[in-house]
């Protein structure tokens, strides 16, 4: 069974030398900030999709940028690292055989996500506002689940999305993965996140967008970035996950600190996101 695979930890994906290198450096200090921009301007595709991104109207302001020095300038260092280690990490799980799993849409659906959280977060009282580089890294991260899987095994990923295909009207797709592989693309992308030994509360978002049981207990560990992702994929067309409740309560805006009277302007602040990104994808 694919679970127990999993728990052979060299089955799973290493994390590439470049993001291992992204997570290492410390950017509190100029020559910190030096060797993150070097390493980045080294790898041409990394540059440019991080310089598009700077010149997107969603990240940035009016000025435009063709250097990675001048989108540091406009997106923020922190910004910089996160969005180039998820990246670099989608990059190197993507160079696999042909597949049915289609990275482009699984990367726009994960940009898209990532961007969306930002546009929920600006809604949230700034003292219990997660940090925007954490927020990108778990927005992006958050299906890699399903490279895991088509890099651990490209046949079982192809049935999988077969059957997603086909029973996606009649059950959702978690219970389809659970019955087909034993396990959720939730729990492989955390177990990646562990794995590669990312922060607890990344791991944690990872492994619980999907679940609501901390809708309804406010004392339980802090799953805000879960909680943001959850609410993204509601407002989104979602990848893979099908079947679940669209409509998001008063009581989920209230666990975020939103007032609910702002859904309106966040609806219309998450759609924007969505034609930007197309333009942004691999």
């Amino acid at each position: 069974m694919l679970k127990r695979r999993l728990e052979k930890i060299d089955t799973l994906p290493a994390m590439p030398t470049i993001a291992q290198k992204l997570l290492s450096l410390k950017i509190e200090t100029f020559d910190g900030e030096s060797a993150l921009l070097k390493l980045i301007e080294q790898d041409p595709q990394l540059s440019a999709k991080i310089i598009g991104l700077a010149n997107s109207p969603l990240l940035s302001s009016s000025r435009k940028t063709s250097s990675i020095n001048g989108a540091a300038m406009l997106l923020g260092m922190s910004r910089v690292k996160s969005i180039a280690i998820g990246i670099a990490a989608i990059s190197a799980l993507t160079q696999m055989p042909q597949s049915k799993l289609n990275v482009t849409e699984l990367w726009l659906h994960s940009l898209t996500v990532a961007l969306s959280m930002r546009a929920i977060a600006q809604f949230m009282p700034e003292q219990s506002r997660p940090d925007d580089d954490q927020i990108f890294l778990a927005g992006l991260l958050h299906d890699i689940g399903y490279l895991v899987l088509s890099y651990l095994d490209t046949k079982l990923s192809d049935q999988l999305h077969e059957q997603i295909c086909q029973e996606h009207s009649t059950i959702s797709t978690l219970e389809i993965e659970q019955n087909l592989l034993g396990i959720t693309h939730c729990e492989l992308s955390a177990q990646l996140a562990l794995n590669w030994g990312l922060e607890n509360n990344i791991v944690s978002a990872l492994r619980n967008h999907h679940l609501s049981d901390f809708f309804h207990n406010k004392d339980s560990i802090d799953n805000t970035l879960a909680v943001l992702i959850t609410l993204a994929e509601k407002l989104l067309p979602s990848f893979g996950a099908t079947n679940l409740e669209k409509r998001i309560g008063q009581q989920e805006w209230e666990l975020l600190g939103i007032d609910p009277g702002k859904s309106e302007d966040i609806y219309t602040s998450v759609n924007n996101q969505i034609e930007h990104a197309k333009q942004l994808t691999i």
